[in-house]
């Protein structure tokens, strides 16, 4: 198929309503996201039902916005994409209805994302990355090395069996009063720690294979803050600088072995242009994104990492992963329904533990 197509994306899986129109040479001709940090900022988290409201809210507003800033109209497009899982599932099945109506009033293909799928695609979008590549997968709810062959073929070499990384953060972020989302804010007291004044434990490290596990190391910062309000009455602020840089630290420290042994596995198959893919809103920190690229450096392995605005949810990703799975030749999906669970490798046995979206498979 060589004709160039145009596809609207929508996301609506978590807290980001989202509506972008792309094209399949890999141009975003536009990207609306609408965030919902002030409305969830009250509670410390994601309130399901008041994203799921926002959403539905929000949907055809960022729709007319992407549309507007692409100068096209909805006959202009050759189909669309959706999120239909897995995540929240009031916002997935938001997002879903919306597509679907879209598609039964212009008669226009209708594609179902795995919103994993989603993220595993960015590279091919932004940097045009060859099949096979490995895929690190790393976000607020989900971790996860994925071997990526093909648009809708994927083998999962390991994953987090409790909390991802980014939801590791946000829960570190409460521990020591610092703002939500807790990502950026722990790493930016991290700049001003030193990283060995605390021992913080490498979950699982001791073990082989490429699964990780992060809530032992939430816990370990519980107690150390504890013992340190016991001692002195209070947290210093160097202390809680400490704390964050010790436990941003260890997190970097188990990506980057389980990472190293995931790149062993993949690069025993001798892909012909290997390459690591970060994407996830973790992928943004700078810790983390220097060990891995180091990593990678010394196992002559080209790292890649989407920009910033494509790493977190996004719209632009769904419509590209749209446009590949079309490619394949997947069909109008007229009954396509929202999925709160949907593994990209059906074959992996499903992963112990939960997250904040749930499962992890």
């Amino acid at each position: 198929m060589t004709k160039l197509l145009t596809f609207l994306g929508l996301e609506s899986s978590c807290d980001d309503t989202a509506a972008a129109v792309v094209r399949s040479d890999g141009t975003v001709l536009a990207s609306v996201v609408a965030g919902q940090t002030a409305l969830h900022a009250p509670f410390g988290g994601v309130v399901p039902e008041i994203a799921a409201r926002a959403h539905a809210e929000k949907l055809d507003t960022c729709v007319e916005e992407a549309l507007a800033e692409a100068g096209l109209s909805l006959s202009d497009l050759d189909g669309i994409a959706v999120t239909s899982g897995p995540g929240l599932i009031g916002g997935v099945m938001s997002g879903v209805m919306c597509a679907r109506g879209l598609a039964a009033g212009t008669g226009l293909p209708l594609v179902g994302v795995n919103h994993l799928a989603g993220h595993a695609l960015t590279p091919r979008l932004t940097d045009g990355l060859a099949f096979p590549y490995l895929m690190l997968l790393v976000s607020g709810g989900h971790c996860q090395f994925l071997l990526v062959r093909g648009p809708d073929s994927f083998a999962r070499l390991g994953g987090t069996i409790d909390d991802a990384p980014g939801e590791a953060f946000d829960k570190a972020a409460k521990l020591l009063g610092l703002p939500q989302p807790g990502g950026p804010w722990v790493e930016a007291e991290a700049a001003k720690g030193n990283p060995k004044a605390f021992r913080f434990p490498r979950p699982l490290l001791d073990r082989p294979g490429c699964d990780l596990s992060f809530s032992g190391l939430k816990t370990a910062l519980l107690r150390a803050r504890d013992t340190e309000i016991a001692a002195h009455g209070g947290l210093y602020r160097q202390t809680r600088a400490d704390l964050c840089a010790g436990f941003q630290q260890a997190i970097a420290d188990v990506l980057t072995e389980k990472t190293r042994r995931a790149l062993a596995v993949y690069l025993d198959a001798a892909p012909e242009q290997p390459a690591l893919a970060v994407a996830g809103g973790v992928a943004a920190n700078t810790a983390i994104r220097t060990a891995l690229e180091r990593l990678c450096a010394a196992q002559g392995v080209h790292f890649t990492a989407p920009p910033l605005r494509l790493c977190t949810d996004n719209a632009a990703m769904i419509a590209w992963a749209g446009i590949e799975r079309f490619r394949l030749g997947i069909a109008t999906e007229a009954d396509l329904i929202a999925r709160p669970r949907w593994p990209l490798d059906a074959t992996a046995p499903a992963m112990l533990g939960s997250g904040k979206k749930g499962a992890k498979a």
